[in-house]
């Protein structure tokens, strides 16, 4: 049996002033995932372990069923083998965000 995972990942962020205060998910027109929500099985699941911070990559990692205490490395990692470069065991990666003022 075949299964298909839809991961709403961010789907209820924050609010956008250019969308009239509203979240993506308040903005979206919603057809199609009900007709998803309808014709599939819906739930709800805890998808961040005990002790691990909560983040996509910790819970789409955990609900793919990965076990995290053996594999989560953090995000930087992630990142590398993202763009495809294979990290020796003596690599640190690291993954951060670059923001800047919007000045210029």
């Amino acid at each position: 049996m075949k299964h298909i995972i839809i991961l709403g990942d961010g789907m209820a962020d924050h609010q956008v002033d250019r969308l009239g205060g509203k979240t993506l998910l308040q903005y979206a027109r919603p057809e199609y995932m009900n007709r998803l929500a309808k014709a599939g099985r819906c739930g709800r699941l805890v998808t961040v372990p005990e002790g691990f911070p909560p983040g996509s990559e910790v819970a789409n990692t955990a609900i793919l069923g990965y076990d995290l205490n053996k594999v989560y490395e953090g995000r930087g990692p992630l990142e590398a083998a993202s763009i495809g470069y294979e990290m020796a065991d003596d690599d640190f990666a690291i993954r951060c965000n670059i923001i800047t003022p919007q000045w210029w």
